[in-house]
């Protein structure tokens, strides 16, 4: 007899967890181990459910990298017990948990699939309830005894994405996720529609690590017409400053005012490196393809491709928390490491 799959799932604060106190109108965390009370149409699915809480649920506003390393700890100590995990998570920077966990785990074999919702789990037109359920269904989804899903990913409102592909565009419709610069591994309609060319395959000879070290120094600077010299020199002297992530205009643009160039030239000479990613929603940095990008190019900005900024930075971290630089951190960037790039 088959034996049905075990999924662990880590409650580590945001809306989805919270339930209406009727007396007062006020919303209060939920215990997840009365969690079938809630959602008992969670007895029908085929699985194994267990649950674990942070002991301190995280307004995802409040979430970083201390936080990250916590949930993958979690994950490490239960990773060989169970066959998929379901991380539930504050919307607002679900993209960035999810898009960290993708590079600090290694070799990823089982599904990691993150979730959240718009609306608390006890409202009553909640998104809660089809999100954990069809998160927990994706879990648990096996072909000949092995997970389907063997990357990190988040679903959201009928779609699974790969996680490092999404960023949050909504704040008010369910449909808060959207990966520009790449399709969607499974949707959820009548029936399960699974895009099986799109989903990550895993080398299961390898043995899978977990990275725990991260390098948090790191500025995001977006561009905008106006952006002056005297507030780029100010942030750029920062002693602390390990990385630094331009959002730039269209396909990697930037002004190319002489003193922003030699700002950015400062940079480089301490190796501290800069990476180039584009603040439109879709599309890919091309460095060279216009005059004010070129010299970007000359200088070693490192390209970052068709990458989201929630990935650019994740991705930064982890890098420089292995302790690679120069050359060989512009050679990792430039691949994919976890098909975060294309």
């Amino acid at each position: 007899m088959k034996q049905k799959p075990n999924i662990l799932l880590i409650y580590t604060g945001g809306t989805i967890g919270m339930i209406k106190d009727f007396k007062t109108g006020a919303l209060k965390n939920f215990n997840f181990k009365d969690l079938l009370k809630h959602i008992p149409e969670l007895n029908l699915l085929d699985c194994t459910i267990s649950t674990v809480s942070f002991k301190k649920p995280i307004d995802s506003s409040n979430m970083n990298p201390t936080h990250w390393v916590k949930l993958i700890t979690i994950i490490e100590k239960q990773y060989l017990y169970y066959d998929g995990f379901v991380v539930l998570h504050g919307s607002d920077t679900m993209s960035y948990t999810a898009s960290a966990l993708s590079f600090m785990i290694e070799n990823l074999t089982k599904p990691i699939l993150f979730t959240g919702s718009q609306l608390p789990i006890g409202d009553l037109r909640t998104d809660a309830k089809e999100n954990l359920i069809t998160a927990i269904q994706l879990a648990s989804l096996q072909e000949n005894n092995k997970p389907v899903v063997n990357e990190v990913g988040l679903y959201f409102e009928y779609k699974l994405y790969r996680a490092n592909r999404t960023t949050k565009v909504n704040a008010e419709f369910f449909e808060a996720f959207n990966s520009p610069n790449y399709p969607p591994l499974i949707e959820s309609g009548v029936h399960l529609t699974t895009h099986k060319n799109a989903l990550w395959k895993p080398n299961r000879r390898k043995k899978t690590k977990f990275h725990k070290k991260l390098v948090t120094d790191i500025i995001v600077l977006k561009m905008f017409p106006g952006i002056n010299k005297e507030t780029v020199e100010y942030i750029f002297s920062l002693p602390t400053i390990k990385g630094l992530i331009i959002e730039t205009y269209g396909s990697g643009n930037t002004t190319s005012s002489k003193w922003f160039i030699e700002a950015l030239k400062k940079l480089i000479k301490k190796d501290i490196p800069i990476i180039n990613v584009t603040q439109c929603n879709g599309g890919s940095v091309i460095m060279g393809l216009y005059e004010t990008s070129s010299q970007l190019k000359k200088i070693g900005v490192i390209s970052g491709k068709d990458s989201t900024t929630e990935a650019a930075l994740a991705k930064l971290m982890y890098l420089l928390g292995k302790g690679v630089v120069g050359k060989e951190l512009k050679t990792n960037f430039e691949q994919s490491l976890r098909g975060e790039i294309s």
